[in-house]
C-alpha cells in the first residue's frame, strides 16, 4: 500500500497527507491538499486504508484529521471525487458528512464519470 502514495504529497502537501500505523505497519494513508485556485476549499485526493483496517475507524480518523488541518488553514469546505460503481466509497463519504453534488459525465475522459462530493465544515 506505501508504494502507491508518491513521495511528493508527503514533501509539498506534508500540512494535509497523514497517515495511519498500527505499531509498523500502515494501517491507511490520506493525501490532500489546500487548493490553490479556490481559497475556502481544500480537495482530499488520494486515501487508501489495509482490508484488514477497513471498519475499525482508521479512516474516519485520517479524514476527522484532514478536516482539522484544513480548518485551521481556514477553509470552509472540503471536496473529493469517486468513482460512481464504488458505492462503498460513496456511501463513506456520505458518513462523512459529504453531499453528492453531482456525477459528471468523461470527468476524467471517455467513459470515466466521477461522483463529485462537497462537505462544508
Amino acid at each position: 500500500m506505501a508504494a502507491m502514495l508518491p513521495r511528493l504529497f508527503f514533501v509539498h502537501f506534508a500540512g494535509t497527507t497523514f497517515v495511519a500505523l498500527e505499531g509498523d505497519r500502515l494501517a491507511g494513508f490520506l493525501a490532500g491538499f489546500l487548493s490553490q485556485t479556490y481559497p475556502d476549499e481544500a480537495y482530499i485526493h488520494f486515501v487508501g486504508v489495509a482490508p484488514e483496517d477497513r471498519a475499525r475507524g482508521v479512516g474516519r480518523m485520517l479524514y476527522e484529521r484532514f478536516f482539522a488541518a484544513a480548518r485551521e488553514a481556514g477553509r470552509g469546505v472540503v471536496r473529493a471525487v469517486t468513482g460512481p460503481v464504488n458505492t462503498g466509497s460513496v456511501a463513506f463519504h456520505q458518513r462523512m458528512g459529504f453531499e453528492v453534488e453531482r456525477v459528471a459525465e468523461n470527468y476524467d475522459g471517455r467513459g470515466s464519470d466521477r461522483v463529485l462530493l462537497v462537505k462544508r465544515l
